[in-house]
């Protein structure tokens, strides 16, 4: 698998942690130049994470932009810190015009991982619909599904401009299969899948790809920190068997960013473990991680 991404020029909305991050960091191993977006800095972590971080017994907010763009830097490439609230339409219109700017219109990868869902997360993920309360509604759709579409229009120009692109809309999807238990997130990660397809639809005319992908269930920092662990210890849970690093999904992305046929692939819902199948990439410990499957496994976390 040809991993050269040395003149690509990426944005990662959401990547100051967890599939964001890792997201980044594979694509600045493989060279890209990566712009690396939230609202958390180094200084200043995002202020609405003080439910969740109680519940996973954390005092800290882990990661920030700044982080991630130093990783992305020491794997290789070119990490670019910008702090975005990419629920904010001017601050994600000031993003783009940077990147337009600094780069003479060119943009080769959008990653639309930006996601509130967790925000308002309460500890409980299977409860009837009607016992859910609506700021969770709030958060994964104005300031989950919303932020995809607000970054794709804004990102959209410059492709279409340039003839070519891919967008990749991070998501859930198992074929189609319900989240038992959460169908406000079964809902959300359903519009996002739509989201790339419809947006596929458009821009096929243009030369530019919109795809879909699914991870399974992550390692990533909340998740470590719920079940009282970390990256170096996760195999003494053995709840945490089936897990994948965020790293993989990162992957993932690298692969199909670097497939000259990814038109092919436009406007599908692609699972990381059947690309890993397809492209020949593991996980950072070695293993190719089967796709995800709802039956007989814990759900994936917000």
């Amino acid at each position: 698998m040809m991993t050269n991404l040395e003149h690509c020029v990426a944005v990662v909305t959401g990547a100051s942690r967890g599939a964001g991050r890792g997201i980044a960091v594979e694509l600045g191993a493989a060279g890209a130049t990566v712009y690396v977006t939230g609202r958390s800095t180094r200084d200043a972590p995002a202020p609405t994470y003080g439910e969740l971080m109680a519940r996973s017994g954390l005092d800290r907010l882990p990661g920030s932009i700044d982080e991630t763009a130093a990783e992305v830097n020491r794997a290789g490439g070119r990490g670019i810190a910008v702090r975005c609230d990419h629920t904010q339409e001017d601050e994600v219109a000031a993003l783009f015009q940077r990147v337009a700017d600094e780069q003479r219109g060119r943009l080769d990868l959008l990653v639309n991982n930006a996601w509130g869902g967790h925000e308002h997360f309460d500890g409980v993920f299977q409860s009837s619909f009607w016992e859910r309360p609506m700021n969770q509604w709030d958060a994964m759709f104005d300031r989950g599904v919303r932020n995809h579409l607000l970054a794709s229009r804004h990102a959209a120009p410059l492709f279409v401009q340039q003839g070519r692109g891919l967008i990749v809309t991070t998501t859930f999807w198992d074929r189609d299969r319900y989240m038992s238990g959460n169908l406000f997130y079964d809902l959300a990660k359903s519009s996002m899948t739509r989201l790339a397809f419809g947006m596929a639809q458009d821009l096929k005319p243009h030369g530019v790809a919109s795809v879909a992908v699914s991870p399974g269930w992550m390692r990533t920092e909340f998740v470590l920190a719920g079940h009282h662990t970390d990256e170096a210890h996760w195999r003494a849970c053995p709840e945490l068997a089936g897990t994948e690093s965020p790293r993989y999904v990162g992957r993932a992305v690298v692969a199909l960013a670097t497939d000259p046929a990814v038109m092919d692939k436009t406007g599908r819902v692609l699972r990381v473990g059947d690309l890993a199948r397809e492209y020949g990439f593991a996980d950072i410990d070695g293993r190719q991680v089967a796709p995800f499957e709802l039956d007989g496994v814990a759900p994936p976390r917000p």
